[in-house]
């Protein structure tokens, strides 16, 4: 799989993938009601767990639960990068999920930036959903921020994420343009110039500034397995 996004942008939007993709048989509804019919999803990786919901516009990526309590810097990172502060671990890369969010026609806008002083991150609104099934079989779903505490206020945060979007450095020894996000900054509760999904709000990653911890009561036993949705949200007016 290529890592230049412009790539995966025409592969992931161009009708030859639509009608050529590899077809997802049991997912569950962004909804966490009915099964969707195959065909309204497409996977977006030949290895990663990820699809985009032509019908709802959607991301959907499969994870686990890999923390259940202490301080956060992510909700969401790939596997295998930042699991000790983030929640929840996807079953795929970053930069497969920001080529999911442009096909569902999300707007990026642009990381933090701290010089010469804080300039909070922008981008379309993502709302991030998160469904499992209980210890009793039953379906459950959330809002993503129900699974993390604002220590200042003692509730669950309340902040949106914006689509910033990351960006791309180029290996030296290689020449390869590789996505930031991909070493763990996919959903962050501190800010990170690196990140796809950033709060805009300054929020540090100092261990004495921590803004947010995970709400352990709410969270399912590590190892759970998860299904992620990724939604761009619409304002009334149809802006986006």
């Amino acid at each position: 799989m290529k890592s230049n996004l412009l790539l995966w942008v025409v592969i992931v939007t161009s009708a030859a993938l639509l009608s050529l993709a590899i077809q997802v048989s049991a997912p569950r509804s962004t909804t966490a009601q009915d099964d969707p019919p195959p065909t309204e999803l497409v996977r977006l990786s030949e290895k990663g767990e990820v699809w985009f919901d032509k019908k709802r516009k959607a991301v959907v990526a499969d994870g686990q639960v890999c923390l259940r309590e202490g301080q956060l810097e992510m909700f969401a990172c790939p596997k295998g990068t930042k699991e000790h502060e983030s929640i929840v671990s996807l079953n795929c890369t970053a930069e497969e999920v920001h080529a999911g969010l442009l096909a569902a026609e999300a707007k990026p806008g642009t990381p933090v930036s701290f010089d010469p002083q804080y300039k909070a991150a922008t981008g379309q609104i993502i709302d991030v959903y998160v469904l499992w099934k209980d210890e009793q079989g039953s379906k459950q779903q959330v809002r993503a921020q129900d699974w993390i505490k604002d220590v200042k206020k003692d509730q669950a945060m309340t902040f949106d994420w914006v689509f910033a979007g990351s960006g791309f450095w180029k290996e030296e020894e290689t020449g390869k343009n590789l996505y930031k996000a991909n070493v763990g900054d996919l959903v962050c509760v501190s800010n990170f110039p690196t990140a796809t999904l950033d709060l805009p709000i300054q929020s540090s990653d100092a261990n004495d500034q921590l803004m947010f911890v995970a709400f352990k009561d709410r969270i399912p036993p590590r190892g759970t397995k998860v299904r992620v949705v990724f939604i761009p949200r619409i304002e009334k007016d149809g802006k986006k």
